[in-house]
């Protein structure tokens, strides 16, 4: 006989596809939050001319890793605040910005 068990996919937790973006962090001045400015290039639908439009999205990071200029992926996720509405998922590439900033020496007012 054919064995009874049953093998549904349905038991199998099947993850959500959300919509993900590429950008680069803008700023980081809030707390936990970063501000992600994605490059849009879309055909003009009469003259066929490639046009780039900016836009800013709001997105949390938890642990403030990301650093203005640095390269990240983007989640949607559920409204967090007012303008939040993505998360961060990862820190695609590391600005070189960044790793100038740490080594700069303080100094000292005496």
């Amino acid at each position: 006989m054919a064995d009874t068990t049953n093998t549904a996919p349905a038991t199998e937790a099947q993850p959500t596809r959300r919509n993900e973006k590429v950008g680069t962090v803008v700023s980081t001045k809030m707390q936990k939050t970063i501000v992600v400015e994605i490059e849009i290039r879309k055909a003009h639908p009469k003259y066929k001319r490639v046009m780039k439009s900016n836009k800013k999205f709001y997105a949390h990071d938890e642990l403030n890793s990301a650093r203005v200029g640095d390269v990240v992926r983007i989640r949607e996720a559920r409204p967090l605040s007012k303008l939040k509405r993505w998360s961060l998922e990862e820190i695609v590439r590391r600005s070189s910005l960044a790793q100038l900033d740490e080594k700069s020496p303080i100094e000292e007012v005496q």
